[in-house]
């Protein structure tokens, strides 16, 4: 069946876009062809392109479906600048590939989250089915590296500012404390109705901050696919309303920032469902509305959950790669506790890798910086935490995938010991990290024992993750598949089905 649009009778317009492009990439006309195929198997697509399908679009045939998205993908790969189907010549289609771009204004970005916001509501199902794509980390990355920062972000023309009251040790750009959020009150700031061009107040953005602590503790304690759809829902109800109101700079920064960081949680979510495509946009769209925000620091923690991703899709070069970028970014000028997460998330980039010594490396200098920190430090309230407790446990997940296994045990038990009951997800995967390490080194019961409580907990919660720990460590108990506590393990766990 042909996967071109039926033409008109009447003659096309050769496409010299596509011409131009194809001689400065140096492709061969199959070559391109075979470079479409290819990267439509990642998004799970039989395509069978040839030689001949690009003479055709040459000549001014439309490709059709996500076809001319796939062919700007490959060029963006090749030539290392992000073009899109109309940079091509082509027509623009479902693009699998939008929200991967980092804008060129504030204004943009805005249009590019609210437009992901939207769909997201509108058909997530869809979303969903998008695959990560390591190319599409180069591009967001460096531009955060090396771009320059926004001169003016203000909307509209607001009354003067009232004074600003000092922040209680978040750091220059980070709100005041605000109390902990109570389900009714979150209900209640999603149905306020706000008019077009309306002033953003100092209490939009507290609003703003204490739905995302309510959120955050729902994402903790019963995963990502609890209350994902309600985030998203906010974001565009209330949160787009607000970055399309009028707000001067001081106003305008924080409102980014505040916006960033849910955009960011809500990528966070989407990790923890393996909707890895769709993740992977909200936090390219997370870094570019903190650099709206003018918050270099914020950047380089999104920069980390970026790599915590490509981790746990075994992308380990990209993993280090993403760390290091945001190490660069802030160089020293971070607390302490920001210095050890940078270098912590590179330890675990080289642990997939396998790469020892720069593992350890990476550890050393995290314990060092943490080592630092004192109680008085300005800590961003993103980073606070990361203290011992998640040291240890980046320390045991990285002696994990080293295979040293009793190392991994001591560090992931330290773990477990220091971390607070509210963690449940992050105390589930220790856990499991334990059994492993357990299992490594021979100890079968109580690796059983200890995985079997987790995997009663994964069956609670609404994440992906949760239940990957679990098969993961399913995966290792096969030589034990005859010993009488896998037998029992395995007893227990098909009762929870």
């Amino acid at each position: 069946m042909s996967t071109e649009r039926p033409g008109k009778s009447t003659q096309r317009t050769p496409n010299r876009q596509l011409a131009a492009l194809i001689a400065e990439a140096g492709f061969s006309n199959a070559g391109l062809a075979r470079r479409v195929d290819q990267l439509g198997l990642e998004h799970g697509l039989d395509l069978r392109y040839d030689k001949t399908s690009v003479t055709r679009w040459l000549r001014g045939q439309q490709p059709r479906g996500t076809t001319p998205a796939l062919i700007a993908e490959v060029f963006t790969r090749r030539l290392g600048r992000r073009l899109t189907a109309q940079d091509l010549g082509l027509d623009a289609c479902a693009p699998v590939y939008a929200g991967l771009e980092f804008a060129a204004t504030p204004g943009e970005a805005v249009d590019i989250v609210g437009g992901l916001w939207r769909k997201d509501t509108g058909n997530h199902a869809e979303l969903r089915k998008i695959a990560f794509t390591p190319a599409g980390l180069v591009v967001p990355s460096r531009d955060w590296l090396i771009g320059r920062p926004d001169e003016r972000v203000a909307r509209g023309e607001p009354a003067p500012e009232a004074p600003r009251v000092p922040s209680q040790g978040r750091g220059p750009l980070s709100p005041a404390a605000v109390p902990p959020p109570r389900v009714g009150q979150a209900a209640r700031i999603e149905r306020v109705e706000r008019g077009p061009g309306q002033r953003v107040t100092a209490g939009d953005i507290a609003a703003l901050r204490s739905v995302g602590e309510l959120f955050r503790a729902l994402d903790h304690a019963y995963g990502g696919g609890h209350a994902r759809q309600a985030l998203v829902r906010y974001l565009e109800h209330e949160a787009e309303p607000m970055l399309r109101g009028a707000y001067g700079e001081q106003t305008g920064r924080r409102l980014f920032a505040a916006v960033a960081d849910l955009t960011r949680l809500a990528g966070w979510t989407a990790y923890d469902i393996a909707a890895h495509g769709l993740a992977q946009r909200y936090f390219v769209q997370a870094l570019r509305l903190a650099q709206a925000a003018g918050d270099r620091a914020y950047g380089s923690y999104v920069l980390v959950t970026m790599s915590r991703q490509a981790v746990y899709l075994g992308h380990g070069r990209e993993a280090v790669q993403l760390a290091r970028v945001a190490q660069q970014g802030v160089g020293s000028s971070v607390p302490p506790a920001v210095q050890a997460l940078l270098h912590a998330v590179e330890a675990r980039g080289h642990g997939v890798l396998g790469e020892v010594r720069a593992c350890t490396a990476s550890l050393a200098r995290a314990e060092r910086a943490l080592e630092q920190a004192r109680p008085g430090d300005e800590t961003p309230h993103w980073a606070r935490f990361f203290d011992e407790a998640q040291l240890a446990d980046e320390f045991g997940h990285c002696h994990r995938d080293l295979q040293q296994y009793r190392a991994a045990a001591q560090h992931a038990e330290r773990s477990l010991q220091l971390r607070g009951p509210g963690y449940v997800r992050s105390r589930l995967f220790c856990r499991m990290v334990l059994a492993t390490a357990r299992l490594g080194l021979g100890d079968v019961e109580q690796a059983c024992a200890l995985a079997a409580e987790s995997a009663q907990q994964a069956a609670e919660m609404r994440s992906v993750r949760a239940h990957e720990y679990v098969k993961d460590f399913e995966r290792r108990l096969e030589p034990y598949r005859d010993a009488t506590p896998v037998r029992t393990y395995r007893e227990r766990v098909a009762a929870l089905v």
